[in-house]
């Protein structure tokens, strides 16, 4: 773990220094936690536009996702209750098939969220060794030697150190602080899995494994961080919730601009774009075969059919009267002409 993490650490010291050198010139005072404090946002922010691509990926890894829920679930319903080894592996090849032609990778909507886990850890790791740094027990880490670790070490928030926990805290407004950022980490995470939930997913994917596992996490991620929180620096909860603001206003924009097909949010920026007169394009793939058009066919041959009936109409009326004589009379008389 520790030349695993060892890159990341000098990396994450050196991304925190240079944010702290640069708002040190601009006037905020060096040994003031809030310069330290905002070093962290800065961080933060680095981290999260370095992950903007991977975040697009994962935006049309979800879309794929919920697309070919119908085509997952038929598959489901086509061996259920069906355990023999030959009909599972039917099955996963079905399923590996059907990710195949449609371009689909579920395990990239898990790349953000794995790939900051390390970051996180590694921010965990400089805090947490600040104090050894100053007090010269533990090696430097990249650019925090031990004067600037000193300095950050001795710098507060409201009388609270960036490197102070909830558990073993010494003082009560290091308890309050802490007891703030998760409350608040906690709401911010609600707040994102429920705005996802209610307005960017369409109800044919609220009844999948999917939805219902955004439904445990929208109630099972609070309470994780109200557990887990109490254990970590200040810092790394202040890390935690500035990214988590980020990824709340991130997906504001994805779901106002770029929301999930037939997902109410879509259906909002479809009438938003008509009334401004512009064409709205729903999100397609490639390889899946779609139940909408299949339906369209069959209201056109109506139109065509309905006009076939009526034809015999118009010909009874063309017909001469019969009320004069026999209805064969027509053909007696052209016997006699040709006569």
């Amino acid at each position: 773990m520790d030349t695993l993490l060892a890159p990341l650490e000098i990396a994450v010291a050196w991304i925190m220094y240079g944010f702290h050198q640069g708002l040190s010139a601009i006037g905020l005072p060096p040994d003031s936690g809030w310069t330290w404090a905002l070093s962290i946002v800065g961080l933060t922010v680095v981290i999260r536009i370095i992950l903007i691509p991977l975040f697009v990926k994962q935006i049309h890894a979800s879309r794929r996702m919920q697309l070919i829920q119908p085509e997952m679930q038929k598959i489901q319903k086509k061996y259920k209750g069906k355990t023999d080894p030959e009909s599972r592996q039917a099955m996963t090849q079905e399923t590996m098939e059907l990710y195949k032609r449609t371009g689909t990778n579920p395990f990239s909507s898990c790349l953000p969220i794995l790939l900051q886990s390390p970051i996180f850890f590694a921010l965990f790791r400089v805090l947490n060794n600040l104090s050894a740094i100053a007090h010269g027990t533990h090696a430097p880490i990249g650019p925090i030697t031990q004067p600037v670790a000193a300095q950050a070490e001795a710098s507060t928030i409201l009388g609270a150190s960036l490197s102070d926990k909830f558990v073993g805290a010494q003082t009560t407004s290091t308890q309050i602080i802490t007891v703030v950022l998760i409350v608040l980490m906690s709401l911010t995470t609600f707040t994102t899995q429920r705005q996802l939930m209610m307005k960017n997913m369409p109800a044919t994917a609220m009844d999948n494994p999917f939805a219902k596992q955004q439904k445990v996490l929208l109630y099972l991620m609070p309470l994780f961080f109200a557990i887990s929180g109490v254990n970590f620096p200040i810092g790394v909860l202040l890390y935690w919730l500035t990214t988590n603001l980020w990824s709340m206003g991130q997906q504001f924009y994805v779901i106002r601009r770029m929301p999930a097909p037939g997902s109410p949010a879509e259906k909002a920026l479809e009438e938003r774009r008509l009334k401004k007169g512009q064409e709205h394009k729903r999100f397609t793939i490639p390889g899946l075969h779609s139940e909408t058009p299949a339906a369209e066919p069959v209201v056109e041959p109506e139109k065509p059919r309905t006009g076939q009936r009526q034809q015999p109409k118009r010909k009874s009326r063309q017909k001469p009267s019969t009320a004069q004589g026999d209805p064969k009379a027509p053909e007696a008389s052209v016997a006699e002409r040709d006569a």
